[in-house]
């Protein structure tokens, strides 16, 4: 069973970070003579993408964990699902990142100086919060701070798989909202407890909280889903408009101004579960969208990349000028795409497979019992 709206919102949250980020490649262009300069306005709080994503993941993992809690090796199974479908693209992609940090660091500016740290390379790959020089909590690879905030909430929902759903979640309230009272109150905690207290880790409650109303039979209609997802929308419009400039969303703003309107917005989504045959039957563009929120891991990760090669194939072209601002954008950001898609079925799919197999202590009993009736394919509870 899927959730259609949820997959699709995991597709939004990744395309706005993808076009915050393609927002900044077309302004470089512009300084290279490239066009004229793209207006700075901004309609939504792009970077948000990441909100959303933390929202999802505290509702997606709470709902798909059903038949985890309080079970034999449940715990063990959790965390074998997780690290098979996080850590093999993620390395995949950060050592990518430093064969080109090592062989062309004139590609990746300051951020090519951390080859001369290798303990904070090994973080990264560790999903260690660690300083680089210039004091900022970021691995080589600038994207996986947010799987450092992913894999701290794996870890604590695990220790509450035994407590039963609402036992877990509430575990999780407890330990989440603790450590940031304690960040708040508490100067000089080392860099990873620093790191961990940010206010951001809230937004996992809100998501976790959006699963249990969902067990307990919340089903919004379409009336109350418009009444959901318009302030939701309207709330993610008035961040724009007040997290300008460096260090606005830092603190409590955050969760308050982003993390809550994200909440709305999944919680008009929270529609009824579909099978295959019925996913299979949606319109070209919803079953599109459903497509890329499957490899919306894969976009986030891979985009990078892809942007900086459009951006570069833009400047040797001499196309940009061309296509203007706007142009140059819609080109990087379906580039992008479809690199994540490409990715998506030819490699992440056979890693997460194959890491999954290797990794998990039920997979060989499952294989028994399932062989008669096996899950359709691309069906996966992550």
């Amino acid at each position: 069973m899927i959730l259609i709206e949820i997959q699709i919102l995991r597709a939004v949250a990744a395309l706005m970070v993808v076009w915050h980020h393609a927002r900044h490649e077309a302004g470089l262009l512009a300084l290279h003579g490239a066009g004229p300069a793209l207006d700075p306005g901004t309609l939504l709080p792009w970077w948000g993408g990441v909100d959303l994503f933390f929202v999802i993941s505290g509702f997606v993992i709470v709902h798909a964990s059903g038949q985890l809690f309080g079970a034999p090796g449940g715990r063990a199974r959790f965390l074998a699902h997780r690290i098979a479908r996080v850590v093999p693209l993620y390395w995949l992609v950060s050592l990518l990142y430093l064969a080109l940090a090592l062989a062309r660091p004139d590609l990746l500016g300051d951020a090519a100086a951390l080859v001369r740290e290798p303990g904070t390379i090994l973080a990264g790959f560790l999903f260690w919060p660690a300083a680089r020089p210039d004091g900022i909590v970021q691995p080589l690879y600038g994207l996986g701070w947010t799987l450092n905030y992913e894999a701290f909430f794996y870890g604590l929902f695990a220790l509450g798989l035994g407590f039963g759903r609402r036992g877990a979640v509430a575990w999780l309230t407890i330990a989440l909202v603790m450590l940031v009272a304690v960040g708040a109150l508490v100067p000089g905690l080392p860099v990873p407890v620093r790191f961990w207290a940010n206010p951001i880790v809230l937004e996992f409650l809100l998501g976790a909280g959006l699963a249990l109303a969902h067990r307990a039979g919340f089903r919004p209609g379409v009336s109350l889903r418009l009444g959901l997802a318009v302030p939701g929308v309207l709330g993610l419009l008035l961040a724009a408009r007040l997290l300008v400039g460096d260090g606005a969303a830092d603190g409590f703003l955050r969760p308050l101004l982003v993390g809550v309107p994200a909440a709305l917005l999944v919680a008009a989504a929270l529609g009824p579960e579909r099978n295959a045959a019925q996913a299979a039957a949606l319109s070209a563009p919803m079953r599109g969208l459903v497509l890329l929120g499957d490899a919306s891991y894969a976009l986030y990760l891979v985009h990078p990349f892809a942007l900086r090669l459009g951006r570069e194939a833009l400047l040797r072209l001499g196309l940009a000028p061309a296509l203007h601002p706007w142009g140059s954008l819609a080109f990087m950001v379906v580039g992008s795409v479809a690199a994540a898609l490409l990715v998506h079925r030819g490699i992440e799919r056979p890693l997460t497979r194959w890491a999954r197999a290797r990794l998990d202590p039920g997979a060989a009993q499952n294989r028994v019992r399932a062989a008669p009736a096996p899950v359709p394919p691309g069906r996966r509870a992550d």
